[in-house]
């Protein structure tokens, strides 16, 4: 057996299925299509490394630049920030906003990991070291205004699925060249129920989310709301594009905003969730695998390789690529990476 198939087996077992590359496919036999013509992999039936399962949260608000810079004012003296901030009668004042969208500003800020429930006080959350490193005042980007904050919230919302179970079910499972929304709600409907068998969802619900996922890449800029002519963080990203009224596309090829540093940390957070103890990556899984950063930015398979041969010298060799007897591979370093993760991070922003 080729040993790209047998890693792609290994990690289908652990984290699902995996992609589009067409010898991986042929070989491995994962691909399927459903009636809607949108061709989608075989759908997880569990939670991903003990990430709960929402589909909703966000208020149908797609996220908004300053959002995540709001919550994170919250906190108070110790990195805390109160639950209360953002459920007593201050919380408008506070905010400058509705009471819809300040539960959309909680909501956001879990999801791309500014705030994560805290395991020692259950009236308040914590904020993240890196979400403090870049946010803070004097931060990396305290105004969310550098390309690297918004691939970074992208990463935890596609990448790790972090409260967002539909952004990393787009960005992961669906292939079709265009698509509509009308045409994803019913495998989206699918996967859901073989995720959460016990929990009752509401087509209307799938279909709100999966509306505010789109959304969040491809605003509408016709009609609708005032609301709908805010620009979200993610629509600088240029992943998704609405073709024609109402359909859809992803922009796969090279992301000029993407810092090779991001590019890393993603890296780096894959390997550390869905391949622990490995000391090897094969490329294949590094630019299709369900949840990679080929996969979940959209990169094409030339654009992948040429920052894969530059990860040596920008890691200083804790990441390094190798291209023996046609047998391409990433060797990672024994140890902890968290360290290495931040310093990627601190260097997306240079």
């Amino acid at each position: 057996m080729h040993p790209v198939v047998d890693e792609c087996r290994r990690l289908h077992k652990q984290e699902g299925p995996l992609g589009e590359d067409p010898e991986v496919v042929e070989l491995v036999n994962f691909a399927s299509s459903d009636h809607s013509g949108a061709t989608i992999f075989p759908m997880k039936t569990t939670a991903r490394s003990g990430i709960s399962v929402h589909f909703s949260g966000h208020e149908t608000f797609p996220l908004r630049q300053m959002w995540l810079k709001k919550a994170f004012d919250q906190a108070v003296e110790g990195g805390r920030v109160p639950k209360a901030a953002f459920a007593d009668e201050n919380a408008i004042a506070s905010f400058g906003v509705g009471k819809n969208m300040v539960a959309s500003i909680r909501h956001w800020a879990m999801a791309c990991d500014v705030l994560r429930d805290s395991g020692d006080d259950p009236q308040s959350f914590e904020i993240s070291p890196i979400a403090s490193e870049i946010l803070r005042d004097g931060g990396l980007d305290p105004y969310a205004e550098n390309p690297s904050t918004a691939w970074h919230a992208h990463w935890w919302l596609a990448g790790r699925g972090n409260r967002a179970t539909t952004w990393r079910w787009l960005f992961n499972h669906v292939t079709a060249p265009t698509f509509t929304r009308q045409e994803l709600e019913a495998p989206l409907e699918d996967f859901a129920r073989k995720l959460d068998p016990k929990r009752r969802l509401s087509a209307s619900t799938l279909s709100r989310d999966l509306e505010t996922c789109l959304r969040s890449y491809a605003p509408r800029f016709a009609g609708g709301s005032p609301e709908d002519f805010a620009e979200p963080l993610l629509g600088e990203l240029g992943l998704l594009q609405e073709v024609h009224k109402g359909q859809y596309a992803f922009r796969r090829g090279p992301k000029a905003t993407l810092h090779d540093g991001l590019f890393a940390y993603a890296l780096l957070d894959y390997w550390d969730s869905s391949a622990v103890g490995l000391s090897s990556m094969a490329f294949e899984i590094i630019a299709y695998g369900e949840g990679s950063p080929g996969r979940v930015f959209k990169l094409d398979e030339d654009s992948v390789a040429e920052r894969l041969m530059g990860l040596s010298d920008f890691t200083d060799g804790f990441l390094a690529w190798t291209d023996t007897a046609g047998l391409r591979q990433v060797h990672k370093k024994t140890g902890d990476s968290n360290e290495m993760r931040r310093e990627m991070i601190r260097r997306a922003y240079d």
